[in-house]
This record gives C-alpha cells, sequence and structure tokens, in this order.
C-alpha cells in the first residue's frame, strides 16, 4: 500500500518508534509502542507494515530519503559543482539520521540477512536515484546506470564511516565524501571514463529502475 495517506501514516509511525529502536529493534513490540503513541490502532500499523523488518527498514530509509529531498529543495545548487552539490545531499541525508544511530546499525542489520539482500540494494538505489534527480541528472542512456551505481559505491561507504565518525558534526565523515568524489574526478568524466565499459558488462542496475 503506497498511498499518500499511508505514506504519511508510515512516516508518523517510523518517527515515533525511532527513540526505542536501539533497545527492542525494528520489532512488533517498538512497532506496538509507536501505534499507542501516535494513537493508531496497532492492528492498522501492522497492516501497514506486513513483512515485519523489512517493511519497518524499508519505511525508514525512505522518511529519511525524503527529509534530505526536502532539505535539498531549500537549497540554493545553482552555483555549486555537481560534485558539491551530490556532497550537499549525502551530507543532509546524515544530517537527517544523525540522531539515530543505533537505528541506522539496526537497519543495516536486517538489510545484511541474505533473504534481504535484494531489498537491500533497492533501498540504496532508491536513494542514488533520487540524489541524481534532485541535483539535475536528465541523463536516460548507459550514463544513468554508471552514475548510480557509482553513487551507491560512495554512499554505501560513507554510511559505514559515518557510523564510526566521532569527529564534531561528523566532519570526517563529509571529508571522506569528498575524497572519494575526488577519486572519481567529481564525477564530470564518469559518462567518458565508463562508457567503453558498457558494451562489454550487463548492467544489474536495470532492474532496479522503477517505473515513473
Amino acid at each position: 500500500m503506497r498511498s499518500p495517506f499511508a505514506e504519511r501514516e508510515r512516516d508518523r509511525l517510523i518517527a515515533a518508534m525511532l527513540p526505542d529502536v536501539a533497545f527492542d529493534g525494528w520489532s512488533i513490540l517498538t512497532l506496538k509502542a509507536a501505534a499507542r503513541r501516535t494513537g493508531i490502532p496497532v492492528g492498522e500499523a501492522a497492516a501497514l507494515f506486513p513483512r515485519g523488518a523489512p517493511d519497518l527498514v524499508a519505511a525508514f530509509s525512505r522518511w529519511a530519503d525524503r527529509r534530505m529531498l526536502d532539505r535539498l529543495e531549500g537549497a540554493v545548487l545553482d552555483e555549486l559543482r555537481l560534485s558539491a552539490r551530490i556532497a550537499l545531499a549525502l551530507r543532509l541525508r546524515f544530517e537527517a539520521i544523525a540522531p539515530w544511530h543505533e537505528a541506522v546499525r539496526r537497519t543495516l542489520a536486517v538489510l545484511a540477512m541474505p533473504h534481504n539482500l535484494p531489498l537491500g540494494l533497492r533501498l540504496l538505489y532508491e536513494t542514488v536515484d533520487g540524489i541524481w534527480y534532485a541535483v539535475g541528472d536528465a541523463s536516460t542512456d548507459f550514463s544513468f546506470y554508471t552514475k548510480r551505481a557509482t553513487l551507491a559505491g560512495v554512499a554505501a561507504a560513507a554510511t559505514l564511516y559515518w557510523l564510526e565518525d566521532k569527529s564534531p558534526g561528523f566532519a570526517d565523515t563529509q571529508a571522506f565524501i569528498e575524497r572519494r568524489l575526488a577519486d572519481l574526478h567529481r564525477l564530470g568524466g564518469l559518462r567518458e571514463r565508463l562508457s567503453a565499459a558498457a558494451e562489454r558488462m550487463p548492467n544489474p542496475l536495470r532492474v532496479l529502475r522503477p517505473s515513473r
């Protein structure tokens, strides 16, 4: 169920669950407590997450994505280089989840289970796809996929780095992101550098691309 009303209710429940996830995980116990806090009947709350933990972590990832994109929409991007726009988007996402380190750890634990690996890939794809569209990418050829595959690697590595980052304001994570983007020649030459490889390899990201 992906109606706007259902998404709003999921967001309310995820926000209410986050303080308890560190103690009880993405569990029915945590969901029931959140339902009571928000005044949503427990049966209705459970129906919004029929698969349990996988649906809960998916909703959390999408909750974080929406907050990142909302903040990015209010930013002035025109004068920023592409790499700076990407770095800003990732920083805004980390700011959105900053109070919920343990919830992120619990999320990664759920997604690391073998049967949840496809879900983890899809959620990572959704995050980087949203970022590329938000920063103005309009590509439709093979670079559409190579850009997303490359940014997925940066985002995944940055998340693991962020989980161990004790620097003020996660400054070390931001520096890590900027180094990774610099290593990719600031993403500007991505299409040229990878176009030759396109003819030699299948692209699994095609199956993850949602219909728009």
